[in-house]
């Protein structure tokens, strides 16, 4: 974990993706779609490879990646990744330290399956339905936070592109 934490802060050490980094943290915190969007896609087109993005298994490159910009919260939040949660297990937790001051967030990730959905929109809106029909939510919950300060992200993508949809996690 301290390897992985050094080389993404070496990463967005960068004051470019410093500022860009605040913005999509400030996002986050009050569901600011628009922005989520903006950011994400800007990263993906600026920062990422088609061989990042392609492969067997692209949802591990977007979550790694994401948990990354993720780890400079950890003054306000607990970060945890892939632990179990209601009726399964979610990608991504952020547990607030203070939940009077910050809400809880559930994060999910789905690469666009052209199978099942039509569109990014598709995916994004299955990753937000599995937050909410599994009840990952549960563990933040179980901790004091109140489920009304709860928000939840389905992050879809498709190569470089990306679509985020989100709101309250119940």
């Amino acid at each position: 974990m301290l390897i992985f934490e050094n080389n993404i802060k070496t990463w967005f050490n960068n004051p470019k993706l410093a500022s860009i980094t605040r913005d999509f943290y400030h996002a986050l915190m009050h569901a600011d779609l628009p922005q989520i969007n903006s950011t994400m896609q800007r990263i993906s087109l600026e920062s990422f490879s088609w061989f990042d993005t392609s492969g067997k298994e692209p949802e591990r490159f977007y979550h790694a990646f994401v948990l990354g910009m993720l780890v400079d919260l950890k003054a306000s939040y607990a970060l945890e990744s892939n632990r179990e949660s209601g009726k399964g297990r979610y990608d991504i937790m952020l547990t607030p330290k203070d939940p009077a001051q910050h809400p809880g967030i559930v994060i999910e990730f789905k690469s666009m399956d052209p199978l099942g959905e039509k569109d990014l929109a598709g995916s994004a809106k299955a990753a937000l339905d599995q937050i909410r029909s599994l009840s990952y939510a549960a563990s933040l919950t179980a901790r004091g936070v109140p489920a009304d300060q709860i928000l939840a992200y389905g992050f879809a993508f498709k190569g470089k592109e990306v679509l985020v949809e989100g709101g309250k996690a119940c």
